[in-house]
């Protein structure tokens, strides 16, 4: 197999297509972004009079007397009781929303064997987000863990989705050397991302395990917080076979069928992702699964599902 190309590499050679992500196939996705949101506008889940998405959709500004076309569902009925006249609540358009991208660079994404790497798979994921968001009208932001680079800020428009995928590209080329782990990118966002944002996590289910359940829980109480989890088909369904394997120039072969070896591989990547989905339901956050060969929005659906634990 090739190396990977070097960061902000824009090789389109298909001996690194699935490898490394360029910047061809992040600004391509803006199509696909834009289908799945006409996609949920007909379905009649989006529109700022209903929306239930945090931090987005209508906030109440005050009570007025009701005149006749008033929508009767917005009667207040308690200043109405308090003072004998029929009042009607007025709404306004909340702030513009910022949806932030909280990237795990850990080594374990730099691996795939069906259609792409798991890194790759992110950085697609990312890539659809933020034309999401760009459709969407809210500014879109990006960190990952070090102290070596700041995040990418927060804006708005199409320029400020490229310099995302920008960053998504020389961060999901190789597995960067200044990274210091998904729990320092996590308190990035603690301290940087302001109440009522989405955060989109993109992340190896293991690195969800550096961050404690408080965490989760209070940034999940504070924003709309999805969890993506890479995986490889391989991961989660190996074969019953012998898989031969190499590490430094050494070949090794597992035997896949034997019943030892296959709950050690079960251990090491099924169990953790199932418990990754377990544990941060449970705190609030919405998860989604999304292997290397899934389409890469197929993260998507998980933002029209009720909250953990909550109605819509």
């Amino acid at each position: 197999m090739p190396s990977p190309a070097g960061p902000g590499s824009r090789s389109t050679d298909s001996r690194t297509t699935g490898i490394t992500p360029t910047l061809r196939e992040l600004v391509a996705l803006r199509g696909l972004a834009a289908a799945a949101g006409r996609r949920r506008g007909q379905a009649g889940v989006s529109g700022p009079a209903a929306s239930s998405l945090r931090g987005r959709g209508m906030e109440y500004a005050e009570s007025r007397d009701y005149v006749p076309g008033d929508d009767a569902r917005h009667i207040d009925w308690r200043v109405t009781a308090r003072t004998g006249r029929t009042h009607t609540k007025v709404f306004q358009v909340e702030r513009e929303r910022t949806t932030w991208l909280l990237c795990d660079t850990a080594p374990a994404l730099y691996f795939g064997t069906r259609v792409r790497f798991k890194s790759v798979q992110a950085a697609r994921a990312g890539a659809v987000a933020a034309w999401a968001a760009v459709g969407e009208g809210d500014r879109i932001a990006a960190l990952r863990g070090t102290t070596a680079e700041p995040p990418v800020p927060p804006g708005g428009g199409p320029r400020a989705a490229l310099r995302v995928l920008d960053a998504l590209v020389r961060w999901y080329a190789a597995a960067p050397a200044n990274d210091e782990g998904f729990a320092i990118a996590f308190d990035h966002a603690r301290r940087l991302v302001r109440p009522g944002a989405r955060v989109i996590a993109l992340c190896d289910a293991r690195s969800t395990q550096a961050v404690d359940d408080a965490a989760w829980a209070g940034l999940a109480a504070r924003h709309e917080v999805v969890a993506v989890l890479l995986v490889d088909p391989l991961e989660l369904a190996p074969p019953r076979a012998t898989l031969p394997l190499r590490s430094d120039g050494v070949r090794s072969d597992v035997d896949l069928a034997a019943p030892a070896v296959r709950a050690r591989w079960q251990a090491r990547f099924a169990a953790p992702v199932e418990a990754a989905r377990t544990r941060l339901s449970a705190r609030g956050v919405r998860v989604h699964v999304l292997a290397t060969d899934a389409p890469s929005d197929a993260w998507r659906a998980v933002l029209d599902a009720p909250r953990p634990g909550r109605g819509r």
